[in-house]
């Protein structure tokens, strides 16, 4: 069983909104931190944006601030990323990610979350 799964991907111009969401199981309880992180060809892995798992603290990378927003509904086993104002460079494969007692000096690093899933294609065009 996938623990984790991504939707919400799709192709849209600059400016444009997507909203992603990454469905988990009962595996995945709300004692997990989860993050949103990125790749695109040619390029590492990146973070985006994570959550804690009591839902109130959140961090952003600096390229999404003031227009990324993440969230999650414990209740739904669901965690959102809300994409606003989206940029050509914002194309990539998004994945979402849990990890159980993640520390926050390491909540930005893709080696602190245990699962993982498979990736929804978000493409901006020009």
């Amino acid at each position: 069983q996938v623990p984790l799964v991504e939707s919400g991907g799709g192709s849209v111009q600059a400016g444009g909104s997507l909203r992603l969401a990454c469905l988990t199981s009962e595996h995945i309880d709300r004692n997990y931190a989860m993050a949103w992180f990125r790749s695109g060809p040619g390029k590492d892995r990146e973070f985006v944006a994570a959550i804690k798992r009591g839902g109130t603290t959140t961090y952003l990378a600096d390229s999404v601030k003031g227009r990324f927003t993440v969230s999650r509904d414990n209740a739904k086993n669901t965690m959102y990323l809300q994409m606003n104002s989206l940029f050509p460079e914002d194309t990539a494969v998004y994945h979402c990610a849990a990890g159980r007692g993640v520390i926050t000096s390491s909540t930005r690093v893709p080696t602190a979350y245990s699962y993982w899933g498979q990736g929804t294609q978000v493409t901006v065009s020009s």
